[in-house]
C-alpha cells in the first residue's frame, strides 16, 4: 500500500519520457529506471500486483524522484549516468571489464603489436577479447614472426636481437617508412579479421623459396607456422559468411527472471559467449531491462564496440543505435536469424538450470539473513558488516571488516585497518578504544564519500563493543545503523545475539538463536570469517614489524638499508641464508653485509 506522500505525488506525474529514482526509508536511492511515459510506469509499481524481486523493491520504497527528458536517447544516457552515480541495490550490477586480453596495434610513429587488458581511446587498433590467454599469446607470437613491426625500444643506434631474427623492421637503428608499417598493419588486420587463405598462400611461397635456397631450418619454422594456422585458427568453425565483427544479444524471461545471452562473432567465428541472469525489477516490458543492460554493457571499461549489434524484434533499434554509435539490426532470415534463435535457446537453458539451484541457495543465504533480521525485530536488510580486532599482548593492533550481502561474503568490500594506538592486554577499555577508532574511520569515510551504509553491524563481542560502536554512530556521526553483538557462552560457543539501543530507548537483551537454523549457521560463519580475516592480517603485520625491528637493532643498518633487504629477501630466514655477496648485491656495503651476517 503506497504511503500518503507517494499517493499525492502519483497524481502529479507527467506523461513524459524520463528517469525515476526510488528511495528507501533512509532516502537512499535503491532503484533507477527509465520510461517513455513516467506517469504510467511509476504508477504501475504501486497500483499493480508485484511478485518476486519487484515486490521486495516496492515494500522498501518510501519516496521517489523523477527527471524528465526530451528523447529516448537522453533517457538511455541519463539512466546509465544515474546508475553509475548511485549504484542502486536493485539495479543490475555489471562487473567491470571482461578480464580477457586484446591484441593491440599501437598508434605510434613506430607501432608494435602487444597484448593488453586495458582498452584506451588512443587511436590504436584492438582485436578481441580472447577468452583463451594462451591462444592470444600464441597468435601474437605468430603475428610478430610473420608480420613484424617493432619489437625493441627503438632508436638505440644499433640493430636489436629481434631485427637479426627477422621480427623487427629496424626502428632500433634506422627510420622505417610509414608506408612499410602501413603495409604490414594491413596484413595483420586482414589476418585477425579472418582472412587466412592469403596468409597460408604467402607462407607456402616463403617455405618453397627457403627450401630451394637450402635454408631448411627456416623452411621448418614456416612449416610450423602453417601448422599453427591449421590447428588453432582454422579449427574454429566458420559460422558466418562475412568477417564483420558482431555481438549478438537475446534474452529469455521466466518467473520474473531474465536471462541474457551474448555471442561474440570475430573473424567469422563464434569466439566466445557470455550469459547474465537477473531477477526483474522494472515493472515495464522486459525489453526495457534488456536494452538498459546493453547500454550499460558497452559503458564499461575495456569494452570495444563491434561493427554491428544484432538484437531480437521488439527493441527500439534506432534509439539504441544512436546511443551506441554503431548499427543495431534485427535479422529477418538466414544465418544471422539462426544465430539469434540459438542465443535465445541458450538463454532459456541457462535460466532453467538456474532455477534448479536457486531455491536451495536462497534458503542458505538470503533466507538465513532474513532469520537474523527477524530475530532482532528489524525489517530485512541486504548488507551486514562485522568487525574484529587482533593483537599479541598489546603489540601491532589491527582490526578487520567483513561484508555479507544477502547471506554471501562480498570479499571485494573487505577492509583492513592498522590501529593507531597501542593497547594494554589486561585493560578491557582498550577494546573500547579499538572499536571506537575503527568504527569512526569506517563510517566517517562512507559519509565523506557519500556511499551507502550497511543495514546491520555485528560486533564480535559483548556489550562493551556494542556500546562503543553505538556511541560513535549516534553521538559523533549521527547515524542510526542497528548494532548487535555475537555473544559466546561459558564454553566459548556463540549462541546469542545481544541487541538494543539504549540511546534511543531500546533496552539491551540477549536473543537466542536456534543452533539448527540457517540464521545461526550464517551468524557463526560471519564470526568465523571476520576472526580469520583479522588473525591473518595481524600475523602478516606482526611478522613484517618483527623483521623490521630485528634489522633496526643491527648496528649500521638504517631505514634505507633495511628496506633494501626487505625488498630483496622478504623474510628473516632468507636474509640469514644469504651470502655476504648476495647481501652486497642487495645494496649493502661490504662492512654492512658482514655485520648483518655476523649478527644474524
Amino acid at each position: 500500500m503506497a504511503s500518503e506522500l507517494i499517493e499525492n505525488k502519483l497524481k502529479l506525474l507527467p506523461a513524459k519520457p524520463g528517469c525515476y529514482l526510488m528511495k528507501d526509508i533512509n532516502g537512499k536511492v535503491i532503484y533507477v529506471g527509465k520510461s517513455k511515459n513516467l506517469k504510467n510506469r511509476v504508477r504501475s509499481y504501486f497500483k499493480s500486483k508485484q511478485v518476486g524481486r519487484r515486490a521486495e523493491l516496492v515494500r522498501e520504497i518510501r519516496d521517489y524522484d523523477i527527471i524528465t527528458v526530451s528523447t529516448d536517447k537522453e533517457s538511455f544516457l541519463l539512466e546509465v549516468t544515474l546508475i553509475k552515480k548511485y549504484q542502486p541495490y536493485y539495479n543490475v550490477q555489471l562487473k567491470q571489464g571482461t578480464g580477457y586480453p586484446y591484441i593491440e596495434i599501437t598508434n605510434e610513429r613506430d607501432p608494435q603489436t602487444k597484448l593488453t587488458s586495458i582498452v584506451r581511446k588512443d587511436g590504436g587498433y584492438y582485436f578481441g577479447p580472447y577468452p583463451n590467454v594462451y591462444a592470444a599469446q600464441a597468435t601474437l607470437k605468430f603475428i610478430q614472426k610473420v608480420y613484424p613491426l617493432r619489437r625493441c625500444n627503438g632508436r638505440q643506434k644499433r640493430p636489436c636481437l629481434y631485427y637479426h631474427m627477422g621480427q623487427c623492421l629496424g626502428a632500433c637503428f634506422k627510420t622505417v617508412p610509414k608506408s612499410v608499417y602501413s603495409a604490414q598493419i594491413k596484413k595483420i588486420k586482414s589476418f585477425l579479421n579472418g582472412d587466412i587463405g592469403r596468409v597460408k598462400q604467402e607462407l607456402n611461397q616463403r617455405m618453397v623459396a627457403a627450401s630451394q635456397n637450402l635454408e631448411f631450418e627456416r623452411a621448418a619454422e614456416i612449416r610450423d607456422q602453417l601448422k599453427y594456422i591449421e590447428e588453432t585458427v582454422e579449427k574454429q568453425k566458420i559460422i558466418s559468411n562475412d568477417n564483420t565483427q558482431r555481438d549478438i544479444f537475446n534474452f529469455y524471461v521466466d518467473k520474473s527472471w531474465i536471462s541474457i545471452q551474448i555471442f561474440f562473432l570475430r573473424q567469422a567465428k563464434l569466439l566466445r559467449r557470455e550469459t547474465r541472469m537477473y531477477p526483474l525489477t522494472d515493472t515495464g516490458d522486459p525489453e526495457d531491462t534488456f536494452t538498459s543492460f546493453i547500454v550499460q554493457f558497452y559503458g564499461q571499461k575495456n569494452r570495444v564496440l563491434p561493427k554491428e549489434v544484432l538484437v531480437p524484434a521488439g527493441i527500439d533499434n534506432e534509439a539504441l543505435s544512436e546511443v551506441l554509435k554503431v548499427p543495431v539490426r534485427t535479422p529477418k532470415r538466414g544465418q544471422k536469424r539462426s544465430l539469434l534463435s540459438m542465443a535465445k535457446e541458450n538463454a532459456k537453458l541457462k535460466l532453467d538450470d538456474k532455477f534448479r539451484l536457486l531455491e536451495l541457495g536462497n534458503r542458505k543465504t538470503k533466507g538465513a539473513q532474513k532469520e537474523i533480521f527477524a530475530a532482532l525485530g528489524l525489517p530485512y536488510g541486504h548488507v551486514i558488516e562485522s568487525f574484529d580486532h587482533s593483537h599479541i599482548q598489546g603489540t601491532d593492533p589491527v582490526s578487520a571488516l567483513v561484508v555479507f550481502k544477502d547471506g554471501e561474503p562480498d570479499k571485494n568490500s573487505y577492509r583492513k585497518y592498522k590501529l593507531k594506538g597501542e593497547v594494554e592486554h589486561q585493560n578491557g577499555g582498550d577494546e573500547v578504544r579499538n572499536t571506537r577508532e575503527v568504527v569512526r574511520r569506517r563510517y566517517s569515510r562512507l559519509l565523506r564519500e557519500h556511499k551507502p551504509m550497511p543495514d546491520l553491524i555485528l560486533m564480535d563481542g559483548g556489550q562493551i563493543q556494542v556500546d562503543a560502536c553505538e556511541d560513535i554512530l549516534r553521538n559523533e556521526l549521527n547515524l542510526n545503523i542497528p548494532v548487535a553483538g555475537m555473544v559466546k557462552d561459558d564454553k566459548h560457543r556463540t549462541n546469542h545475539l545481544l541487541y538494543g539501543d539504549p540511546i534511543n530507548g531500546v533496552p539491551m537483551k540477549l536473543i537466542p538463536m536456534d543452533p539448527k537454523s540457517q540464521g545461526f549457521y550464517l551468524m557463526t560463519r560471519i564470526q568465523d570469517e571476520v576472526h580469520r580475516f583479522a588473525i591473518t592480517f595481524h600475523r602478516r603485520t606482526h611478522a613484517k614489524n618483527a623483521l623490521s625491528s630485528k634489522l633496526d637493532s643491527i648496528k649500521g643498518i638504517g631505514p634505507k638499508s633495511r628496506n633494501k633487504l626487505l625488498r630483496t629477501f622478504g623474510s628473516l630466514k632468507k636474509i640469514k641464508e644469504a651470502s655476504v655477496e648476495q647481501l652486497c648485491d642487495a645494496g649493502l656495503t661490504l662492512p654492512q653485509a658482514q655485520t648483518v651476517k655476523l649478527t644474524l
